[in-house]
């Protein structure tokens, strides 16, 4: 009789943000999973996210077919997440959020794996000034186009301990006397990356309807400037907010572009900054939020405490003050 073997699952992103909770989530499950990534020397801390053998990273961009045909080669589901938010050099909107999707799920549907999950992002159909939402809504499109039973999410703004908005927010809280606040009256529905994971998971084993585009918010809806605020009540400074008008905003952002490092913000994300980012009614409507998923959201407040205290005065020795303070 043969061994069985588990399924195996090839996820391109997996060594970043959300991959590395989605990978935790298989990896309890059985599952073989292949970390499909440009720089897999980068990668090994996914390994020790599940036993010996059971986690590999293996190199491929997803701008080469070839190396995602490779990639997806015995898979039996592939998940994407990759995608960028700003431009440099090779590493275009065009060719990640666009052409780098089509070839992930092209690629997919010709090695015929069972599920496909595109991780997308809210609002990209309502952004329509913004570059990176224009391709990240036509990466959805070729997505559909070539593997027609897809589920693709869109999440909103995410937190978790190693998130890119709420840490940066608060690096910038700890150093500046005054945070830039551009679109204060924008409304954000941020969502917990563990929840974000969950309902990957469960779309790529199959457990929701397939062929739809699922909108994923937390439980919350604030503006800019309430999350700001809420930021600087999380870190224990007192900045003072300066509203900025968004074309001073884009003027300020383009020298920014041509630094060599991650900028702060571009032209683009301020463009971004002015649409609301929050799951629409025609979503709630057709049952395509987390419920669908039977995930409860959870709360800033739950999460954030959690890993906030690091940009406060006296750090986690704050933190201890604060828990006692509220007793």
């Amino acid at each position: 009789m043969d061994r069985f073997e588990p399924q195996l699952v090839t996820i391109f992103g997996g060594a970043g943000f959300v991959g590395t909770q989605v990978i935790q989530l298989l990896a309890r499950q059985g599952y073989r999973i292949r970390v499909a990534t440009r720089r897999p020397d980068l990668a090994g801390h996914t390994k020790t996210l599940g036993t010996v053998g059971q986690i590999l990273p293996i190199q491929a961009n997803v701008r080469n077919l070839a190396s995602v045909q490779r990639a997806v080669k015995g898979a039996d589901i592939v998940i994407n997440l990759v995608a960028i938010g700003f431009e440099r050099g090779a590493q275009k909107f065009s060719a990640i959020n666009t052409e780098g999707a089509a070839n992930v799920a092209t690629a997919a549907r010709d090695a015929r794996v069972t599920s496909l999950v595109h991780m997308s992002a809210l609002g990209v159909d309502i952004a329509t000034n913004s570059l990176y939402a224009q391709s990240k809504l036509a990466g959805e499109a070729a997505v559909l186009a070539a593997f027609p039973q897809a589920v693709i999410l869109r999440p909103s703004l995410m937190f978790g301990r190693d998130d890119g908005f709420f840490n940066m927010m608060g690096g910038l809280a700890r150093m500046l006397p005054i945070m830039p606040l551009i679109s204060g009256a924008t409304r954000f529905q941020p969502v917990y990356v563990g929840d974000v994971a969950e309902a990957i998971a469960m779309a790529a084993l199959g457990q929701v309807k397939t062929g739809r585009i699922y909108e994923i918010g937390g439980p919350e809806i604030e503006t800019h400037k309430d999350l700001l605020i809420r930021i600087l009540r999380e870190a224990g400074r007192t900045p003072a907010l300066l509203p900025l008008p968004s074309a001073v905003a884009r003027l300020l952002a383009l020298p920014l572009a041509i630094l060599p490092f991650k900028p702060l913000i571009t032209a683009d994300q301020v463009e971004l900054l002015g649409t609301d980012n929050v799951v629409s009614e025609a979503a709630m409507r057709d049952k395509r939020t987390l419920a669908a998923f039977g995930i409860t959201p959870t709360a800033m407040d739950t999460i954030l405490p959690t890993y906030m205290w690091r940009f406060r005065k006296h750090g986690q020795f704050d933190r201890v003050e604060a828990s006692h303070s509220e007793i």
